[in-house]
C-alpha cells in the first residue's frame, strides 16, 4: 500500500503565517527559452528553463502556459518533463526568515485569488530559514495563502480514493520543552557541602 506523509490541514498555516502579501503589487519577470504566444486569446506557452519571478515568488519548470485574464490577472500551469518536478518558493508574512516552497509534477497558480495546487507527487514545506517547520506530502495539495488553509487528499484527481494510502503530517516542535515542575511535597536536594580550606603551615 502507498504511504503519504500528511493529509487534510484545514488551517494549519494559522499558527504560522500566510505568503508575502506585498508580492500582489509586483511584476511578473519570466525567463524562457522559446514562447509561443497568442493575442486573441491571452495565452502564452513558454519552453525550456522556465522561471517565473513576482516579488519572493519562484515558479521553476520545464513548461509553462500562462492565462491573462481580462481583469490582468494571471493563472499559471507548469509542468515538468518525466522524473523532474515544477517548483515553486515564496516568502511569507509574520518574520523576516519564513518561507514556504513546493514541489509536484504539475503545478497550478491562480494569481487572483492567492491558489496554489500540486498534482501527482506533491510536496509542500514551511520553513524558518532552512529548518523545515510543517511538511506535507500527497498525491494532491492545495495551498490557499490568502486563507491560510492546506488541503491534499491521496489522488492527484484531489479527491480522496480507497486504498490510495494513508495520511501522516510531520510537526517540528516550536520550541524546547521546559523542565518539568517538582512535585509538592518533594524534598529540596541538600547542598552541596562546603570546601574545607587547607591548614596553613605553622
Amino acid at each position: 500500500m502507498k504511504k503519504f506523509l500528511a493529509f487534510a490541514l484545514l488551517g494549519l498555516a494559522a499558527a504560522t503565517a500566510s505568503a508575502e502579501k506585498a508580492d500582489a503589487a509586483k511584476q511578473a519577470v519570466i525567463g524562457y527559452d522559446s514562447l509561443e504566444t497568442n493575442e486573441v486569446t491571452q495565452v502564452t506557452i513558454f519552453t525550456g528553463n522556465v522561471v517565473v519571478t513576482k516579488g519572493t515568488l519562484i515558479l521553476k519548470s520545464d513548461r509553462a502556459v500562462v492565462k491573462n485574464t481580462p481583469e490582468g490577472d494571471m493563472f499559471v500551469t507548469l509542468t515538468a518533463n518525466p522524473g523532474k518536478a515544477a517548483t515553486f518558493r515564496q516568502k511569507r508574512d509574520g518574520g523576516p526568515d519564513l518561507w514556504i516552497e513546493g514541489q509536484a509534477q504539475r503545478i497550478e497558480y491562480d494569481e487572483r485569488n492567492d491558489l496554489m495546487k500540486l498534482f501527482s507527487g506533491a510536496r509542500i514545506r514551511q520553513l524558518e530559514g532552512d529548518k523545515p517547520t510543517n511538511e506535507i506530502e500527497s498525491e494532491f495539495i492545495s495551498y490557499d495563502s490568502r486563507k491560510e488553509v492546506f488541503v491534499a487528499r491521496n489522488d492527484a484527481s484531489g479527491t480522496n480514493k480507497p486504498g490510495q494510502g494513508r495520511g501522516t503530517m510531520v510537526i517540528a516542535p516550536r520550541k524546547p520543552r521546559a523542565a518539568p515542575a517538582t512535585p509538592p511535597g518533594t524534598p529540596a536536594p541538600a547542598p552541596a557541602p562546603a570546601s574545607t580550606p587547607a591548614a596553613e603551615n605553622p
